[in-house]
């Protein structure tokens, strides 16, 4: 007898309301933490090889661009930040690609329609949204900077290639967006039945895959083999970079062979890793909670520095630090978790930091960034003197540092050897683009979305061969004590992205929660992250189901605009992963700790 759908699919309102009951998941060996157990599962292959967290990254990459294409893939960039057990270093990899070097902010303007002053944006599904994807080599440096040296590129493309090639069944979410995805993939390119289920009942035989059903990528699982035999000149050069060029061309859009070459030449950037101390965290220990003996002495919290926005993360946390240390907040306890004086300090310090950013995050190479002015304890002392614990601000303007002048996965991995690694990829908006090259298997994202077209002085301003202001943020988090590693984490999801950051941060650190229970609690998002046309961002506060009637209407007597968001628009607060490390107190011995964000499909899972 068959299942009834009930079986498999869930009903409306059980699938709305996100149930769950996680437990954290532990280890002595390693752990892979993603958005989909069989993504997970590549990587664990991996490291079963005797790969290290390194070579299990990119696996799990590859993994979730063929079970989850509709958050992230090779045709889009990746970030990472690796920590080395032996040296207690934080490296730092910026994968991503550049705008075509026959781009210019006349030509777009034109082909956008925009007169002249006319501010504008890229459009999502725009072909002037693509830039050149900087994932391949990502993931071919990644493995060659910090991988074991015990497995090849080939074995770790492999076991994304076999689920492309065998077939995989879709997970819940991603069948609901894959659904909500398919007329925007039919009309993007001539090539969108790739990213299609073969059915001859569907329109032109095929349509989008629906929950438990199998799906299979063959051409993308031929991509994946070319990279792993060829490593970056598989994807840089040859069938696959003549395929993306030509439908981009096609389409009206100016990326080149040339582009494409010297994305591969030029290579990932290793940059070097922005953190800022965090000092008012020891509530972990106070609350019986046997993590790290180090962690007394404070964290150091690392994110990738700009062109990504992981620098909103630090600002908004060097600010609450410097409220706290000019008693103009109290010190937080559990009781205070998640209430209005709670929120109403995490949205302020946010908006504030996003203001700044909102100007300031742009392509270093290109543009004056003043990164260490913009998270000096000086500079964000001066940013604090804006909050008022008494009502909303009404700031969305920049501040002038002392210088002259949503879609997307996040996955972590660690490994026996102690290492850790936090990694991100994305196509930016869902599929991205939804622009497919022939035979390829995979989207192109629309990064370049991000660059602003108007005013001419701005430092993220459209220009040839520059990388756009990046949302993918990695975070690492250190003991200040001895460098030994605390925790590699992450939240997804656009602009939410740094504000989950702060906020599962401080949920570990101030209120002692688990690593699980720091993703499972409620949390905040300011004006859906976005800032709009013009520097000002929209002012209501999402705040999500969950959080007490009582901080909503705290938060609206304080003269925020607020929107209580539920069930299946839960979404918008982003989807993140932890995995933490702590000694055993007897037995001396290490132990991973991980959680799972319970608003995505996937799972923690241990080697």
């Amino acid at each position: 007898m068959p299942l009834h759908t009930s079986a498999i699919q869930p009903g409306e309102s059980e699938f709305l309301t996100f149930p769950s009951r996680r437990s954290v998941v532990h280890s002595t060996k390693g752990i892979v933490a993603s958005t989909q157990p069989l993504a997970s599962q590549c990587g664990l292959e991996i490291l079963r090889k005797g790969g290290n967290c390194a070579d299990a990254a990119v696996a799990v990459a590859a993994g979730l661009n063929m079970t989850e294409p509709g958050s992230t893939g090779i045709g889009g960039d990746m970030f990472c930040l690796f920590y080395d057990a032996k040296t207690k270093k934080v490296h730092s990899l910026n994968g991503s690609g550049r705008g075509g070097k026959e781009w210019t902010l006349e030509g777009v303007r034109k082909d956008l329609g925009l007169k002249d002053g006319e501010y504008g944006q890229i459009p999502m599904d725009s072909v002037h949204a693509v830039t050149v994807p900087g994932a391949a080599a990502g993931w071919v440096d990644t493995v060659e900077k910090f991988g074991s040296g015990k497995v090849s590129m080939e074995e770790i493309l492999e076991p994304a290639a076999r689920l492309g090639e065998e077939g995989f069944p879709v997970s819940e979410l991603m069948a609901t967006w894959w659904g909500k995805s398919e007329a925007l993939i039919r009309r993007a390119s001539p090539n969108g039945a790739e990213m299609l289920k073969k059915d001859p009942k569907g329109k032109d035989g095929c349509r989008a895959p629906k929950v438990g059903e199998i799906m299979k990528n063959p051409t993308l699982a031929n991509t994946f083999r070319l990279v792993g035999k060829q490593k970056k000149a598989g994807f840089y050069s040859g069938k696959v970079a003549e395929a993306l060029v030509k439908v981009v061309q096609d389409l009206g859009g100016h990326l080149t062979l040339e582009d494409l070459k010297n994305h591969a030449e030029i290579g990932t950037e290793e940059t070097e890793a922005i953190s800022l101390k965090f000092k008012s965290q020891d509530l972990a220990k106070r609350h019986g909670e046997h993590m790290h003996d180090s962690s007394s002495q404070g964290v150091e919290v690392w994110e990738h520095p700009p062109n990504g926005q992981g620098i909103v993360a630090l600002m908004a946390l060097g600010i609450i630090e410097q409220l706290e240390q000019n008693g103009k907040i109290p010190k937080f306890t559990r009781k205070d978790h998640n209430s209005a004086a709670y929120l109403h300090v995490i949205v302020e310090a946010l908006r504030i930091s996003f203001a700044d950013a909102n100007w300031w995050v742009a392509d270093p190479n290109v543009s004056s960034v003043p990164t260490k002015d913009l998270i000096s304890p000086e500079y964000l002392a001066e940013r604090a003197k804006i909050f008022d614990p008494k009502k909303a601000s009404e700031t969305s303007s920049h501040g002038s540092p002392a210088h002259n002048h949503s879609d997307t996965v996040y996955f972590a991995a660690t490994d026996s050897a102690g290492n850790g690694i936090s990694f991100i990829n994305s196509n930016y908006g869902g599929f991205g683009t939804c622009i497919i090259p022939r035979g390829c298997g995979f989207t192109l994202q629309n990064r370049g979305a991000n660059f602003v077209l108007q005013p001419p002085d701005h430092p993220n301003i459209l220009a040839a061969g520059k990388r756009p202001y990046h949302t993918i943020i990695p975070a690492l988090v250190t003991n200040v004590s001895d460098q030994s590693l605390h925790s590699v984490y992450g939240v997804m999801g656009g602009f939410m992205q740094p504000q989950g950051h702060v906020q599962v941060l401080l949920n570990q650190a101030v209120f002692g929660l688990t690593p699980q229970a720091a993703l499972d609690a409620p949390r905040v998002c300011i004006g859906a992250g976005m800032p709009d046309a013009g520097d000002v961002f929209d002012k209501t506060v999402y705040l999500e189901e969950g959080i007490s009637d009582e901080a909503v209407e705290g938060m609206r007597k304080l003269g925020h605009k607020v929107e209580v968001v539920k069930g299946e628009a839960r979404g918008l607060f982003g989807r993140g992963q932890i995995i933490r490390w702590h000694v055993d107190p007897v037995e001396s011995t290490g132990v991973w700790s991980a959680g799972s964000d319970p608003r995505a499909d996937g799972a923690a899972v241990p080697q």
